[in-house]
């Protein structure tokens, strides 16, 4: 499986999933690996498409320093895996805090940004949350009771099964990483780059309690000039592992219809 190098040096690991012209970049959020794409990956139409996959850094097979977890750095990282994969133009979509990144790089580099899906996404100005919230989610490095207690809060359709194959997931991210990026997505501080976002944008709500559908209207929608808000009603914070089949379908029409956009 491919890899490449950051700025920093640091190894970033990335898998390719199909050969279309169309070059397709999921980035995952906090606590978890590219692997989070799983059930989404095995449920999309892949005719014309070529995935792209990254594991961010302090996760999945990529290095895991001991620090380097701000969001511009963490952009950098998916522009790096894009270029080494040898796409010029290429579509993201992003989930989480990983939505985030594709809100920044979609602003970095306008001209090679044909299409952005932004699920359950954090917004450019960050989610601050409440202290106990804070405190619990923070610290959760090595926890697997703790991070089992985030996914209780976040998620409302998960099979046992998949979240088990989550805390397996989250088990094997760096503490650093945990930390770090938590902070990182909790503060946002970008909000003035969405203005530059050229690119037809789909922000996927569900009935996620940290992110609902008129929040994300107002913070992520209202300031890009070309999207539109969806919503799945059901699943919560992980769409893509709740409900796989109509996640998988939501981004197949968007890019079916943001072919020729």
């Amino acid at each position: 499986m491919p890899s490449t190098s950051a700025k920093d040096g640091t190894s970033l690991h990335y898998r390719v999933v199909g050969d279309g012209p169309r070059t397709v970049v999921l980035v995952h959020g906090w606590m978890v690996s590219g692997a989070v794409w799983d059930s989404l990956v095995e449920r999309l139409d892949l005719t014309g498409l070529r995935l792209v996959i990254p594991d961010m850094r302090g996760t999945g097979k990529s290095d895991r320093p001991k620090t380097g977890y701000g969001l511009e750095t963490l952009a950098s990282d998916v522009l790096a895996v894009v270029d080494a994969s040898g796409a010029h133009r290429f579509t993201l979509v992003g989930h989480s805090m990983g939505g985030q990144l594709v809100q920044w790089v979609a602003s970095e580099v306008p001209d090679r940004v044909d299409g952005v899906v932004a699920l359950n996404t954090v917004p450019a100005t960050g989610l601050p949350l409440p202290p106990d919230a804070a405190g619990l989610f923070r610290t959760s490095g090595s926890s697997r009771e703790q991070k089992q207690t985030i996914l209780g809060l976040a998620c409302k359709q998960l099979s046992p099964e998949s979240l088990e194959s989550l805390l397996k997931d989250s088990m094997d991210v760096s503490p650093e990483c945990i930390e770090q990026v938590y902070d990182a997505w909790t503060t946002g501080g970008f909000a003035e780059k969405l203005a530059a976002i050229a690119a037809p944008t789909l922000v996927v709500a569900t009935d996620d309690a940290f992110l609902p559908p008129a929040f994300l209207r107002q913070a992520v929608v209202a300031p890009i000039r070309r999207a539109r808000l969806t919503y799945l009603p059901g699943p919560g914070h992980y769409p893509q592992v709740e409900r796989p089949e109509e996640t998988a379908a939501l981004v197949s029409a968007f890019l079916a219809g943001s072919a020729t956009a």
